[in-house]
């Protein structure tokens, strides 16, 4: 390991030993930068919070600045979308507008983006980096075989550039220095990364990592959503590649002049290569595919990405194709922050934890405490008086009162002009790492199933998907991807879980799968609601080959980037409910609690 990861390890370590005293610090510095902006003096008025004690500054902060959300910060936003200057949330210039990819809750949200985001990026890709390579050393001017895509860009009627905070990052100064700095560069030129067709910028990303291909020491997207579907793509179009790298030429299908331009510039006919690949890829047809990324890039160490949350329904897909190759998460963040790094990249995804960097923003964690269902759920009487989900709330506490073994929704307050923002994850305290704490990632807390007394998260819902998927693997076939919707059109209303599949299965066999999600569901209130009927039998709805697919286009087409694009695993845009229904092929009622 170089001197250079050396000092960037030592640097953490120090700020992770003394991590209370150091998140105060950077509490008293968000303060005094955005000190008098219009959001905090509605709270704080003309009260100076300058203090010297630490403890006391968080106190005094946290008494007077209340817990907000987007819908809190959205007036602000707006108005500085639509061109206002004034210090509304932060002194620091924003001329430049973050869209959340929408995929958690239906619709992009804008947040603000600063200098301070692309900073922040820079110093996690090298902390995390120089962690990584006490494991997997990596070569000095070597390449990654990175799929990444920039979103549209447009600008707001204020003139406020608006994009994916992926779009942003890439087009920072700050993404080119940390390939100098971590010394392995993208396969891709710009003209790729921001071709703003992500069909033509997969083809390019995967020839242009065939071509460098020797030089390849890892694979890595942001979302391991992103590796999945690239080679997906790739099972469909490996000969026309092929002919490319012979031939030194380029598909017809890259249209975009620039594109075409910067990739042209790179290539050279290779028949030798060409030739190698051809063999490889009809010997991967014929094992569908196992082990493709070690066959193609030998000199891979592992692949990189993020693996958590909605992400861990494709890690055997992606562990098909990476065979025995280490899946290595990459770190915890969100569009609003930056929040925790890989400290221990060996760990597989399902147990990684993310030590927090208590530099980034402030951090406050509410402790939740999950319901016992009440067992006197009979009718929707109730259901107006029960809360939103199954936690209890506590206070929040800082970072230096968290608990191993506790759950906590993440607060944050930034530089960017967020303030006690409720993040919206729920995170479990797993250890330290010095004095920070690392976090395992449980789920997103917004409720995404229900429709009486019931109350169903992403992660209730993966876990069921899970066990009907037990059933499924016996046949040989496999989930390519899957959603749901509450169906409250008639009554009583019931849940509708979508699967694509990859692969034939007997009716039979999808009508157990359907039998034993709808009794997997442990929910005391769905329980008792199936008993009594007030909630209709579970529905599996089997959806023709293409059809995610075909969400991902309507995401995309409204300015998603497929960098940051998630699944939505509860629909309710009517939008997108048409395109699975008319895509469905097959539906199955289950027949547990008959």
């Amino acid at each position: 390991m170089g001197s250079q990861e050396c000092d960037i390890i030592r640097w953490f370590d120090e700020v992770a030993e003394n991590a209370g005293e150091v998140q105060r610090e950077t509490l008293r510095r968000i303060l005094e930068v955005n000190h008098g902006v219009e959001y905090l003096k509605k709270w704080v008025g003309d009260r100076d919070l300058n203090v010297e004690d630490g403890a006391l500054l968080e106190s005094l902060y946290t008494s007077l600045v209340p817990l907000s959300s987007h819908a809190d910060l959205e007036p602000y936003v707006q108005r500085i979308a639509d061109g206002d200057a004034a210090p509304l949330l932060t002194h620091h210039p924003i001329t430049t507008l973050s869209l959340s990819s929408g995929t958690t809750e239906g619709r992009q949200k804008f947040l603000p983006f600063t200098r301070h985001c692309s900073q922040t990026t820079l110093q996690i890709s090298k902390l995390a980096a120089a962690f990584r390579s006490r494991i997997y050393p990596t070569s000095e001017g070597k390449r990654i075989l990175e799929f990444i895509y920039s979103g549209k860009q447009f600008e707001t009627k204020g003139g406020v550039r608006a994009a994916t905070v992926t779009t942003h990052i890439y087009a920072s100064e700050e993404f080119k220095e940390k390939q100098r700095e971590i010394k392995s560069f993208t396969c891709s030129p710009d003209e790729v990364i921001f071709s703003g067709d992500y069909k033509q910028s997969t083809y390019c990303h995967l020839l242009l990592g065939l071509h460098y291909g020797a030089e390849v020491e890892f694979v890595a997207s942001t979302f391991a959503y992103s590796i999945i579907q690239a080679f997906l793509y790739f099972e469909e179009h490996w000969r026309e590649i092929c002919n490319d790298i012979s031939d030194g030429t380029l598909s017809a299908k890259i249209s975009l002049p620039k594109c075409r331009e910067s990739v042209l510039k790179i290539l050279t006919p290779n028949p030798d290569l060409a030739a190698r690949i051809r063999r490889d890829c009809e010997e991967l047809e014929r094992e569908d595919w196992l082990g493709l990324i070690p066959k193609l890039w030998p000199n891979a160490k592992y692949i990189y990405s993020i693996m958590t949350g909605s992400m861990q329904p494709y890690l055997t897909k992606l562990r098909h194709y990476a065979g025995k190759l280490p899946l290595v998460s990459a770190d915890y963040g969100a569009t609003e922050s930056w929040i925790g790094v890989n400290v221990d990249p060996s760990s597989p995804p399902e147990k990684v934890t993310f030590a927090v960097i208590p530099t980034f923003s402030y951090f406050e964690f509410i402790p939740l405490h999950r319901q016992k269902s009440q067992q006197s759920y009979n009718n929707n009487d109730n259901a107006s008086h029960l809360p939103t989900d199954d936690f209890l709330e506590d206070d929040p506490v800082p970072l230096s009162q968290v608990k191993i073994g506790q759950e906590y929704e993440v607060v944050l307050t930034t530089l960017t002009g967020l303030y006690r923002y409720r993040l919206g994850d729920v995170v479990e305290v797993a250890g330290f790492y010095k004095n920070t704490p690392k976090l395992n990632f449980i789920c997103r807390r917004k409720l995404i199933l229900t429709v009486n007394i019931d109350k169903n998260t992403e992660k209730d819902l993966q876990l069921v998907v899970e066990r009907g998927l037990q059933i499924l693997s016996k046949t040989g076939a496999h989930l390519v991807d899957f959603t749901s919707h509450a169906d409250v059109a008639k009554q009583p209303g019931h849940y509708v879980i979508y699967w694509e599949i990859k692969g034939e299965v007997e009716e039979r066999v999808l009508g157990e799968c359907c039998r034993e999600m709808d009794a997997s569901f442990v929910d005391q209130g769905y329980v008792v609601s199936r008993r009594t009927n007030s909630i209709g039998p579970l529905e599996l709805r089997i959806l023709e080959r293409g059809t995610f697919r075909k969400i991902l286009e309507h995401f995309i087409g409204n300015g998603a980037a497929l960098s940051q694009f998630k699944t939505p695993r509860c629909i309710t845009n009517q939008v997108l409910l048409r395109i699975l229904n008319r895509c469905t092929i097959k539906r199955f009622h289950s027949t547990a609690y008959a």
